[in-house]
């Protein structure tokens, strides 16, 4: 996997492969960031917001999960997603292991859920989680919603969605982020579709979001105030403009 120019240095250790691009002045605050099913962490979109956050003062690792590490083309296998979250959980080691604060997570649609149970199975792993294009049910079929999960989670999310995105409407979403008891927004991309235009529209209303959300502090010892996050508001709703 050859890198991208000005795009960060290759990584590879420990089942965690990807791009590290972090700060001159050393790493402060981290983003893990992952892509979706057909992708891989070298997917337009995953670039473009990596590049955004990286230029917020962020050291980003954009990461394969494992089963693009096995093949570089296919889908996921559904009976695997437990080792997809392994290695999510070892790249959000990996950057903890760098930065002084905190390390938000993020992916987009499968990496996104993927992100998400993870951080429903272990609240105190990261910071925040960016979830775009959440893949909140399969196209046509709003039926099988896939938020087993949210009722657990107590990590603040950010979710980024196309007003025109098959795998849910942002009133879909919006009912369904309600059960979640931790801090949670959605941001509307006007028009944009499960690619979210490939990350071509403005990106600083969601980096100012994630950083901006009370951050759940995974460092602090357990049981403290601090860890505990702030107190779950209503989903605040707002536009990223194309």
């Amino acid at each position: 996997m050859a890198p991208v120019a000005d795009d960060g240095v290759p990584v590879e250790k420990n089942g965690v492969r990807g791009f590290l691009l972090a700060p001159r002045e050393g790493v402060e605050r981290g983003l893990v960031l992952t892509h979706g099913a057909g992708g891989n962490c070298s997917s337009p979109l995953v670039l473009a917001v990596a590049r955004a956050f990286h230029g917020a003062g962020l050291a980003v690792l954009r990461c394969d999960l494992p089963f693009r590490q096995a093949r570089p083309t296919g889908p996921p296998s559904p009976g695997k997603s437990a080792a997809d979250r392994a290695g999510l959980k070892a790249a959000v080691e990996f950057l903890q292991s760098l930065a002084k604060a905190a390390v938000y997570l993020g992916g987009t649609s499968y990496g996104g859920r993927q992100a998400s149970i993870l951080a429903a199975e272990e609240p105190d792993l990261a910071a925040g989680l960016l979830l775009l294009s959440y893949p909140l049910h399969p196209p046509g079929k709003p039926e099988q919603l896939r938020v087993q999960h949210f009722p657990k989670l107590q990590t603040p999310a950010v979710f980024v969605q196309g007003t025109a995105d098959p795998f849910g409407s942002i009133a879909e979403l919006r009912q369904a982020i309600a059960a979640i008891p931790a801090p949670r927004q959605i941001l509307t991309v006007e028009g944009a579709g499960h690619e979210l235009a490939r990350g071509r529209f403005d990106l600083k209303p969601i980096v100012a979001a994630l950083l901006e959300t009370p951050a759940r502090d995974a460092r602090a010892p357990k049981g403290s105030p601090a860890r505990l996050g702030a107190k779950a508001r209503p989903g605040v709703h707002r536009r990223a403009s194309t």
